[in-house]
């Protein structure tokens, strides 16, 4: 019997030791890794850790590689970074996997420094068409880790940086790292990315992170002796920090870094607690602590505790852990792991000991892991239409990856300026999804052969040599070959209108701009309008038609493309517009200083002017007209508040003028003073101001201005 059991021990420690020989000689090979130094000038072996690193010369054909300000002095990786230019293209890195295999994947940022920068860089981080991260760059010394753990949707995946909301993006390493195994499986890795909240080492001896060679899968394990704001703070007195030289069985799923195993904190007080952030929480995530009993109890001594969360759960607190029990003996690895649990921005924890523990609570370690959810990878088809683009590029685009162009077309601004040749390739009209097309700015010829996109909400083909008619759904037959093809917006498909620098809004960002339409600031004709606040800040008047009737509907589709194009100091910029809800809506850039009907006509608590000075007022402003436009602007404006509404103009009446005044003032002569056969245009034009002002008969002219006033 005793033979018998030695055999099974024998093999069991067989088996053992054929693990270990496979963990270290096979799967973590280094060779495996795959180590991107981003704007680095040439490959290199990094003397800390023995890793090759490679530059992104030949691989980033986009941006430029920037030496780095005061960059961090351990580390080779940081010398130098990739800035990419400020639009809103994708810049992706593209790496190859083995498909369903899991993989660590990493991009890092250290920007250096902020002296002399305008703004703190703040972008966007892709890993294939999932938004992976917002990068804000607070401290331009500190090194940003964004790691996910994936399991490889297929044969590649990419890294991207885009659209940049201040200063420019950048990045300084992407790295690729292979997993084991089953490690990190869930349920859910098929519809979900694991993205790494915290991984902390307690009790580690300095505040240098553990990666590899000590951890063979190059995890960033963190010290939590880092000094980082809302970072393990709220620690509870009494707890000290222990560790062993001797070896520790990590023989679980995850295999942690038995350096890591190593070091401990203990709570003498009875009581371990710590306070820390997590990022772009609250949300589900995945847990594992990981516990080993790393000093030696005697007979009498036991350590029991519980964990305690704030919220308080009860499925988690109930469980005593007991880690020699647990782990079947001491120093030994015991690995409990939460596969889906809530938890909040702010997480609080504490592990407490039992009434009959002699000893305080003990954590070696903690990683916690958000899901995020996986968004689909463009489709064969685009994959096949962005070949045809490819193929057209005499340029850089011609030598990108099929994949890299996959994500550029799935971000805005996609192909503009890519010198493509040609005509429109018949298969993009697969796409039948695409909501966006940024064509500009190439050298396309031909017609317009998108006739199935129905669900484009933008199209941008302008500086292009296209001709031919738009499709019916877009609702206009436009331009010939003699024009150069210009940029459009679609509100629904319903009316087709020059998109300018007017943008689509959707019903639901007015009504929470708005606060359900609550505060109600004019009403005309046209409608009423009200204030609103838009989620950047930016405040705007929002106006909404009175009724749906086919010559309102006229007017409406008539002032958004004609206020789309039409940009001067003395009107009010159209911001957006929407047609949803059965309301058609403009927005414009909202005025601090009032209507010109509250200049005209004033308000109860302005101070009422006398004749004498009210006619001086005009006079002065009658003698400022020095330039034909701003006469024929003003004029309109008069004609917009007289009393009677018989007397005012519509609106495309408005705008038309409008538009007569600015090409007049683009003419050559538009510059010019008003002299010689000009000076009676000008007297005229003066008589005309006066006689205005005094045939609006309104007992509150008594306001404090009587010109329309430049904003």
């Amino acid at each position: 019997m005793a033979i018998c059991v030695f055999q099974n021990e024998t093999v069991r420690i067989v088996i053992w030791l054929l693990t270990i020989t496979i963990i270290n000689c096979d799967l973590f090979q280094p060779t495996e890794f795959i180590s991107i130094d981003c704007g680095s000038t040439s490959n290199y072996s990094d003397p800390r850790t023995g890793l090759e690193w490679i530059s992104d010369n030949g691989i980033m054909n986009h941006g430029k590689s920037v030496e780095v300000k005061n960059p961090d002095g351990k580390w080779m990786q940081y010398r130098r970074r990739r800035d990419f230019p400020i639009d809103s293209k994708k810049y992706c890195y593209n790496l190859s996997t083995k498909e369903r295999r899991r993989y660590i994947v990493r991009a890092t940022f250290q920007y250096g420094s902020l002296e002399n920068e305008d703004s703190f860089p703040k972008f966007k981080l892709y890993l294939d068409a999932t938004k992976w991260s917002t990068v804000t760059i607070l401290d331009a010394s500190r090194i940003y880790v964004k790691e996910m753990i994936i399991r490889a949707p297929s044969s590649s995946i990419d890294v991207c940086i885009c659209c940049a909301t201040t200063g420019s993006p950048f990045i300084s390493t992407v790295e690729l790292r292979p997993l084991n195994l089953s490690m990190y499986a869930t349920d859910y890795e098929d519809s979900f990315f694991l993205k790494l909240a915290a991984r902390v080492n307690f009790g580690a001896p300095t505040e240098d992170a553990l990666r590899y060679p000590d951890d063979p899968y190059d995890r960033i394990w963190d010290s939590d002796l880092v000094k980082r704001q809302n970072f393990l703070v709220g620690v509870a007195p009494g707890t000290v920090r222990i560790n062993t030289s001797k070896n520790i069985d990590i023989q679980t799923r995850e295999y942690p870094p038995v350096k890591v195993m190593q070091t401990a904190v203990v709570g003498n007080g009875g009581t371990l607690s710590y306070r820390l952030n997590l990022e772009d929480f609250p949300a589900n995530a995945r847990a594992y602590a990981y516990f080993a009993e790393i000093e030696d109890l005697g007979a009498n001594e036991t350590r029991k505790f519980k964990l305690l969360m704030d919220p308080y759960m009860s499925d988690y607190s109930n469980a005593v852990v007991n880690i020699a029990e647990n782990a079947n003996g001491s120093y030994r690895l015991y690995e409990p792991s939460y596969m889906n649990v809530s938890l909040d921005f702010v997480l609080s924890f504490s592990f407490v000991k039992t009434r009959d523990s002699t000893q305080g609570p003990l954590l070696n370690a903690i990683e916690i892991s958000k899901y995020l959810k996986i968004e689909s990878k463009t489709d064969s088809h685009d994959v096949a239409v962005l070949n045809a683009f490819r193929s057209m590029s005499t340029g850089v685009l011609g030598q990108m990856k099929e994949v890299i162009l996959v994500s550029q077309l799935s971000g805005n601004g996609a192909l503009s300026g890519e010198n493509l040749k040609g005509e429109i390739p018949s298969e993009i009209n697969n796409m039948e999804e695409l909501t966006e097309l940024w064509l500009d700015g190439n050298f396309l010829t031909g017609h317009y052969l998108i006739s199935h996109l129905v669900n484009l909400k933008i199209v941008h083909l302008e500086n292009n040599k296209l001709s031919g008619s738009l499709p019916k759904y877009l609702g206009s037959s436009l331009l010939t070959s003699t024009k150069p093809s210009n940029a459009y917006s679609i509100a629904r498909g319903w009316h087709f209108v020059d998109d300018g620098i007017s943008y689509y809004i959707s019903f639901s960002e007015l009504e929470e701009a708005t606060k359900n339409f609550s505060k109600k600031i004019g009403k005309g004709s046209f409608g009423t309008v009200y204030y609103g606040q838009m989620k950047d800040g930016k405040e705007v008047a929002v106006k909404i038609m009175a009724d749906s009737s086919s010559s309102l509907t006229q007017q409406f589709v008539t002032e958004v493309s004609l206020l789309s194009r039409i940009h001067h100091r003395n009107l009010v910029p159209l911001i957006g517009f929407c047609e949803e809800e059965h309301q058609n809506i403009l927005v414009y850039e909202y005025m601090h200083n009032g209507t010109l009907r509250d200049h005209l006509h004033g308000s109860d608590n302005q101070k009422r002017l006398d004749w004498l000075t009210r006619l001086q007022i005009a006079e002065d402003a009658a003698k400022e007209c020095k330039n034909r436009i701003n006469l024929e602007i003003a004029e309109v404006a008069i004609q917009c508040v007289q009393q009677r509404a018989v007397s005012r103009p519509k609106m495309q009446e408005v705008i038309l003028a409008i538009q007569e005044a600015i090409k007049i003032e683009k003419g050559s002569d538009a510059n010019q003073k008003l002299s010689g056969n000009g000076s009676s245009k000008a007297q005229s034009s003066r008589k005309t101001l006066l006689t205005s002002f005094l045939e609006i008969e309104s007992p509150d002219l008594s306001s404090g201005c009587l010109v329309p006033a430049a904003r």
